[in-house]
């Protein structure tokens, strides 16, 4: 008899994906699939993609999925969640379009504490449009609109999207994780459920960050890559559970 131990997760079509070698994005699809057909929501849940590398992510995913315009996947994912409150709603997005054109999008999205999950893919770079600097664009590196490095007197600093929402009491669950190894992959699916998991349970705003790799841009290989999310991204941008759901008193005290 032949026991079957591995297989696409239903929540994932057969399409090949459009992503460089090298690249996250496919794992984190996988993550989120797993998730979604553990949770068996499948049926009842939307998706919202946005404007970047991710854009042909409803291709990808088996569920209902929207395309939103630049940086506006939170507001659509406000607007499905509050039409259809028993729907499960999670937007996908790179950091271009959460931490640059959606900024506001987000944080008012937290500060509401909207009863949605977001995945945010964080490679510190424009990936879709050649490589430029982005808001999370670490000091120093080199991209195609900042060849000596970025230069904080003028470019600023980037922004560290999870301490930021962290504080505003709307989130509920907010986390930063990464793929460059198995036990990572496996503490990064234990995040995502446990994002969606809050929203099942009507907790509010929650937000996974992956930092993810982009060999193509950075110019280096895929090995090479995730090692520097090892070293450098992870020390500027340090890895856990920023926030998570307050237990209510009574069942802290074990009442």
């Amino acid at each position: 008899m032949v026991r079957k131990v591995f297989g696409r997760p239903e929540a994932l079509t057969e399409t090949p994906t459009h992503y460089c070698p090298g690249c996250t994005h496919g794992i984190v699809h996988r993550i989120v699939a797993e998730v979604i057909d553990e949770l068996g929501v499948r049926e009842r849940t939307v998706g919202v993609v946005p404007v970047g590398c991710a854009v042909f992510a409803y291709y990808y995913f088996n569920c209902d999925m929207i395309e939103a315009s630049h940086g506006r996947a939170p507001a659509v994912a406000t607007g499905i969640k509050r039409a259809l409150p028993d729907s499960v709603v999670f937007s996908y997005q790179g950091d271009g379009d959460l931490a640059s054109i959606g900024t506001a999008e987000i944080v008012h999205a937290a500060a509401r504490g909207e009863n949605i999950s977001v995945i945010f893919i964080n490679n510190a770079i424009y990936g879709m449009t050649g490589g430029q600097m982005a808001p999370t664009t670490l000091p120093g590196q080199k991209t195609t609109t900042s060849p000596a490095g970025r230069d904080t007197s003028r470019a600023g600093y980037p922004i560290r999207v999870c301490e930021m929402l962290s504080t505003l009491d709307g989130a509920s669950y907010i986390a930063r994780v990464s793929c460059t190894s198995p036990a990572n992959v496996a503490r990064a699916k234990r995040a995502v459920r446990e994002a969606f998991e809050v929203q099942l349970a009507g907790g509010g705003f929650s937000l996974v960050e992956f930092l993810s790799s982009c060999p193509t841009n950075w110019g280096m290989t895929p090995i090479e890559a995730l090692r520097w999310i090892d070293k450098e991204m992870s020390a500027y941008y340090p890895l856990g559970e920023y926030k998570v759901p307050k237990v209510p008193e009574e069942a802290s005290q074990g009442g």
